[in-house]
């Protein structure tokens, strides 16, 4: 799991947000130039870019003397790649993702129903961008039964327990 310090993290955005995707990228000076009120030295900043490439974080392209730099992946494939490696961290992903699942708003259910009925192929592509689902033909319809709490997401608190076949609730499945 790549996780970023305050400095990485400072730097990282700068990149996801003043560099787009098809830039050429941009140069130590131009990042510590957007780091303003930081004050921070040209050979910091080189560091800290040089410790990112070496982790994979950003793309770096030599361009005279000087390297360009550029993010890897965009911000929300790392914070999926962040979320996808805190699942691995033991115990049942299942269990894990039920209780993710019942913490979300119910406009981020919604979110997550479109684009898992995008990957079935059910429905056409997920809308994009922060009023996501918010137009359109509306949002899909709500499954029958209990409309609050976490079943207003259309969420159970069964887990199918992959080791024996057996469904539990999520909470058993959690309190091991």
């Amino acid at each position: 799991m790549t996780r970023l310090g305050d400095l990485e993290r400072a730097v990282m955005d700068v990149l996801w947000d003043v560099v787009p995707g098809t830039s050429d990228g941009v140069t130590v000076r131009e990042v510590a130039e957007a780091l303003d009120g930081r004050e921070l030295a040209y050979t910091t900043v080189m560091t800290v870019l040089d410790r990112l490439a070496g982790k994979g974080m950003v793309q770096r392209e030599r361009e005279g003397r000087a390297w360009r730099y550029r993010a890897a992946a965009s911000r929300e494939a790392h914070i999926a790649r962040l979320m996808l490696d805190a699942l691995d961290l033991g115990g049942s992903r299942d269990a894990a993702l039920v209780r993710f699942a019942r913490s979300v708003t119910g406009t981020e259910a919604e979110v997550l129903r479109a684009a898992l009925g995008v990957e079935a192929g059910l429905t056409g592509p997920a809308p994009a961008g922060p009023d996501a689902g918010a137009t359109g033909s509306g949002p899909p319809p709500r499954p029958t039964g209990s409309t609050t709490g976490r079943h207003e997401a259309g969420l159970t608190d069964r887990v199918g327990d992959p080791r024996t076949g057996r469904a539990r609730t999520a909470d058993e499945a959690t309190d091991r």
